[in-house]
């Protein structure tokens, strides 16, 4: 038995080849235009980065630029040590990574491998929540809540100190390794774990001997863009650890970061064109590289250490 359509043959609709491929290539010439921007506005910014710097470096040599002890290009007798900056940077990151590390991985443990269902749907929002609070108000929460409340702890701390900017940048970046971390981790075949638990290991062993080494390369990408991104952050630091660039790794003192030097030159006192103008793009580009250095160490190190499954 056979069933004729009710409607002739040509009233039928026939896509429109012509039209269809017209429309797809306005849609690939879109994102290329797209990507074609993109490509271009990071070209723009290293290339200002780099006529600038050599500006600069024009008139100040590399040599003290790396060996001098003092950072001081706005004063008259100008200071060019960027290992000021630097030591600052890194002590801030240090103890933002010691922060979050812990807490974001084991945040990322307990909701792909402990958490139920119903407390999952409850902790990821709480998550986002700390990732979406903008980095001025964990600036204030630091300055007005951190530092009073480490001050009852540590007799002497001043009121402007790494300490309590590298706790609270670590906690801002905690989302960030919880949330990949967890990805990572929960991406690790069940197979694995079945194996584990065939072998006689617990849980906590499968955990630490299976789960973990098999999704280290995702953790380990997850925790070096953690560090760029705390290397990277302004408000925090600018608002908590003070504008003293002092050389050292003491947390307990002000300090000056390369994001906070970069915000004070650029509220508008210094004039555009001259050499402590300048200043803000030879530090750009320093924080560029060291950025740009640990993106690299991250892809080698995925690219490296990625287990794959079948």
């Amino acid at each position: 038995m056979t069933f004729e359509s009710p409607v002739p043959d040509d009233r039928l609709w026939k896509p429109n080849r012509k039209l269809s491929q017209w429309m797809e290539g306005v849609v690939k010439f879109i994102f290329a235009a797209f990507a074609f921007i993109s490509v271009i506005t990071t070209l723009g910014i290293v290339l200002t980065l780099i006529f600038e710097t050599f500006d600069f470096f024009k008139e100040v040599s590399l040599w003290n630029f790396l060996t001098d002890t003092k950072w001081t290009p706005l004063f008259k007798s100008a200071k060019f040590g960027i290992w000021v900056l630097i030591s600052a940077t890194v002590l801030t990151s240090a103890i933002a990574i010691i922060v979050a590390l812990p807490l974001g991985l084991l945040a990322a443990i307990c909701l792909s491998e402990y958490a139920t269902s119903r407390v999952r749907s409850l902790l990821k929002p709480a998550l986002e929540i700390l990732a979406g609070v903008p980095t001025v108000v964990y600036g204030y929460f630091a300055l007005l809540f951190v530092t009073p409340l480490l001050q009852l702890l540590i007799p002497g701390l001043q009121g402007f100190n790494a300490l309590s900017a590298g706790i609270v940048v670590g906690i801002s970046i905690v989302p960030l390794i919880a949330s990949l971390s967890e990805d990572a981790i929960y991406a690790v075949p069940r197979s694995l774990r079945d194996g584990a638990y065939a072998l006689g290991a617990t849980k906590r062993e499968t955990i630490i001997s299976v789960v973990l080494p098999a999704a280290l390369s995702g953790i380990v990408a997850s925790v070096i863009l953690a560090v760029s991104r705390a290397i990277g952050e302004t408000m925090i630091v600018a608002l908590a650890a003070g504008q003293n660039p002092t050389l050292g790794l003491n947390p307990f003192v002000p300090v000056m970061t390369m994001t906070a030097f970069i915000v004070q030159v650029s509220l508008g006192d210094t004039p555009a064109g001259s050499l402590a103008y300048r200043t803000i793009f030879v530090v750009g580009m320093t924080l560029f590289v060291i950025t740009l250095a640990l993106n690299i160490f991250s892809f080698w190190f995925v690219r490296r250490f990625r287990e794959k499954y079948e």
